[in-house]
């Protein structure tokens, strides 16, 4: 049978209302605290997430990494009659950390003739009015009679210049130069490239080529405001550093060797990130660490561990021992007063005080090492961290770690799931054992959207965080991940993270604003409470500040078809207007974008609370959060 459209309106309008689940609460038994560190970040160098992305350089490939394409993506700039060309000269450099340069020679140049080099960024130079960029450089010349070097930003349509320096140059070793970009009364756009230019014959040898936009808090060599911004709005009270792949890299060699991504940037490498492309590094272990202090919040250190993404391990025993005290060395690089030897090298580095530590942890998914190693590798670093540094909490990343001859405090567990499998698992812990390790989900997302989440994720990580605070008398920590994304063409290598970015924008996915909201009313206690007659893609969480005097209640409806509910509240003494915020989405594929970045977001409402028996519907796919007055 076929029927028309007013057939089916019909017909949807004798379908029997569901009978209401009875939800009880009382809020004046708390079962189990809740910890006050669960919502936390976490990141790596992926997607662009630092290069191109966090980190304020606006230059791509500012150390002139070759492969055997050259120094992607530098090209030659010939205006008019000049004739010039460049090479990778690995004779010297202005460092050993960087022992070569490009060089420069201009056979022919004159003014509106010159020549020189250009750089795109990171998929363009996102410029502001009135805005000022700052600008150093590493040059070497025989003669200054090449120079001066001028550094313009360059409109890519209009070839207007938009901002314009000039660097006066001096014959002898190398020299670092610095130089300042200032924008007029432009248009905001990303749409914009780099040159720098000599107007003369001669040679030239550069390395370090730098732009740096503003930054969050004016820090020196700092981050990206709007990136900054977005993870204030979080809550978050941790950053576990350096994050996931990055801490181990492809090969034994690629580790993260944090001794060489401290001091001046030309003392920087770099080194390769497991997921394609060089890190320079300048967003190195300080720079993570004042990025936690910036955003007050602590970091969760990770500890390089011996094990390789490719498979290779470093044996436990004598072969371990330099890897151990190096993880020793950086927790003095952190922790260490000014007598220590490492954190007298953190002051020579600018930040003569000491940072908060309480958790460490030793590798990153060492589950995936086929030698059954990470036990007696984890017992090693364990004995000499305890025996130097007994006041933190160690993490493991296997459950191997936790042996007779070793016992993590924390056991690192991650989770990547589609939306169905994260609304299975939200029972897992329910019944778990507290006598063991406490839990850190270090990395755990629900994926099916790309670049970021879609809606139908969001009521996946909301319905999975309900289960976290429910059962965070166990699980101390947890941090999505990825958190960051560069949305521009071949810049992603993992999809579904959390928010997106280009040169000159951000957005906020659905699963983002689902994280800020249950960060913010997290609450401190959980309270007793029961639910029957729910249908099966309904959760939810009750908590309580005991300062605020107030039920924090989020309701997950992942389902296609409203959820009624009878509400049992023991505690409210009296009607309140409740503070309410939804997020709503039509479909599990509704999603925000970088062209569209407000598609799903939060809205304020209020709701009415009486003081006994509270019917209230929660509309089908859709996320509440309500603060309940509790006096």
């Amino acid at each position: 049978m076929i029927l028309s459209t007013a057939g089916i309106a019909s017909a949807q309008a004798r379908i029997e209302p569901t009978a209401p689940a009875q939800l009880t609460i009382d809020a004046t038994q708390i079962v189990s605290p809740v910890s006050p560190t669960l919502y936390g970040l976490m990141t790596e160098e992926i997607n662009h997430s630092y290069e191109g992305g966090l980190y304020a350089e606006m230059v791509q490939n500012r150390t002139f990494h070759s492969s055997w394409e050259g120094a992607v993506p530098w090209n030659l700039v010939q205006r008019g009659d000049a004739v010039a060309s460049v090479s990778i000269d690995k004779s010297n450099g202005p460092s050993q950390a960087l022992p070569y340069n490009l060089k420069l020679s201009v056979a022919s140049a004159s003014a509106g003739n010159e020549a020189g080099l250009t750089n795109p960024g990171f998929w363009g130079f996102a410029l502001r009015p009135r805005t000022i960029y700052l600008g150093s450089l590493y040059a070497r010349v025989e003669s200054p009679d090449i120079g001066p070097i001028t550094v313009r930003l360059v409109n890519d349509r209009t070839a207007a210049v938009l901002a314009q320096a000039t660097v006066e140059l001096k014959s002898g070793p190398w020299a670092r130069y610095e130089y300042k970009l200032v924008t007029g009364a432009i248009a905001t756009s990303s749409a914009n490239h780099l040159e720098v230019t000599v107007a003369n014959p001669g040679n030239v040898w550069l390395q370090l080529v730098s732009v740096m936009q503003p930054t969050f808090k004016n820090r020196p060599n700092g981050n990206r405001v709007d990136l900054m911004e977005r993870m204030a709005a979080m809550h978050p009270h941790f950053l576990r550093l350096p994050g996931g792949n990055y801490l181990e890299g492809d090969r034994l060699e690629d580790w993260y060797n944090w001794k060489k991504t401290i001091g001046p940037l030309v003392d920087r490498p770099g080194h390769p990130s497991p997921w394609s492309y060089w890190s320079t590094d300048g967003l190195g272990l300080l720079e993570f660490l004042e990025w936690c202090e910036d955003l007050k919040i602590e970091p969760v250190l990770a500890v390089y561990a011996g094990y390789s993404l490719k498979g290779d391990h470093v044996a436990p025993g004598k072969d371990l021992e330099p890897y151990v005290q190096s993880a020793l060395d950086e927790v003095e690089y952190l922790t260490g007063d000014q007598s220590t030897q490492w954190g007298a090298e953190r002051a020579r580095d600018g930040h003569p005080a000491p940072f908060p530590l309480h958790y460490i942890e030793i590798g990153n998914e060492d589950q995936f090492d086929k030698s059954g190693s990470y036990g007696a590798r984890f017992a090693q670093f364990a004995a000499a961290l305890r025996k130097r540094y007994p006041q933190y909490k160690l993490i493991a990343t296997d459950p191997s770690g936790d042996s007779e001859t070793a016992h993590p405090d924390v056991v690192d567990d991650h989770y990547y799931k589609s939306p169905s499998d994260m609304m299975d698992l939200v029972h897992h812990y329910d019944a778990a054992a507290r006598t063991g390790p406490k839990i850190f989900v270090g990395e755990w997302a629900t994926r099916s959207g790309t670049p970021t989440p879609n809606f139908g994720d969001a009521l996946g990580d909301a319905a999975w965080m309900t289960s976290l605070e429910r059962n965070s008398d166990l699980i101390v920590m947890a941090s999505y991940a990825p958190l960051l994304v560069n949305v521009n063409p071949g810049a992603m290598q993992w999809t579904t993270d959390l928010i997106g970015l280009d040169a000159q924008k951000t957005y906020a996915s659905p699963s983002y604003w689902a994280q800020s909201l249950f960060a913010e009313h997290l609450g401190d206690g959980t309270a007793h409470s029961t639910i029957s007659g729910e249908g099966k893609r309904f959760f939810y969480s009750a908590t309580v500040s005991s300062g605020d005097k107030l039920l924090h209640l989020k309701l997950v409806n992942a389902s296609s078809v409203e959820q009624p509910l009878s509400v049992h509240l023991t505690g409210v003494s009296s009607a309140h207007q409740a503070g309410m915020v939804t997020l709503h989405g039509a479909t599990y594929q509704a999603t925000n974008s970088i062209t569209d970045p407000d598609a799903i977001h939060p809205e304020q409402s209020t709701v009415s609370v009486p003081s006994g028996v509270w019917n209230h519907i929660v509309p089908a796919l859709t996320i509440e959060v309500i603060d309940v007055p509790l006096h």
